[in-house]
């Protein structure tokens, strides 16, 4: 089966969720896994424009530190973009801020890489289309992405 090449540039999302009480603990900082979810679903909507396909699931995700606080009533950040692909497989890179609406400031508070595989309807692996690189950051990104992609699979046994 070949697939039309697709530019990172095609699926690439961006989203901004406002913190609220029940995304907090009781001092009003935003819990780990509130934005570890918004980064998980902004990755997939990343990888389902890429693919098209109707299941797109999370692999793996690589280490997030938080390098800042998000507290309630901050704006959460969201932006991602595809990186690399494999046969099945892809990285999506998603970068965390924080805007404090009362100040006005920004404040990035983590990154993200996380692997998501295409499934076919039966639940397998299934081709993904190729990056179309147009720039050289794209070439970049990509190069650094196989790089991340393959200490993956060596970490796993699978390489």
């Amino acid at each position: 089966m070949s697939l039309n090449a697709k530019s990172p540039q095609d699926s690439q999302a961006e989203t901004t969720v406002l913190m609220m009480p029940s995304d907090a603990n009781p001092m009003g900082n935003v819990f780990g896994g509130v934005i570890l979810k918004h980064v998980d679903l902004i990755a997939g909507i990343v990888a389902k424009r890429h693919v098209g396909h109707p299941n797109v699931v999370t692999a793996a995700m690589d280490r997030m530190t938080f390098l800042k606080p998000v507290f309630i009533g901050n704006a959460l950040v969201l932006s991602a973009r595809i990186n690399y692909v494999r046969r099945s497989s892809m990285e999506v890179e998603v970068t965390v801020e924080s805007e404090d609406y009362d100040s006005g400031t920004k404040a990035r508070t983590g990154t993200a890489f996380v692997t998501l595989v295409a499934l076919d309807k039966h639940g397998k692996a299934t081709e993904v289309p190729p990056l179309l690189l147009e720039t050289a950051e794209d070439k970049k990104r990509f190069s650094e992405g196989e790089k991340r992609m393959q200490q993956r699979l060596r970490e796993a046994g699978k390489l």
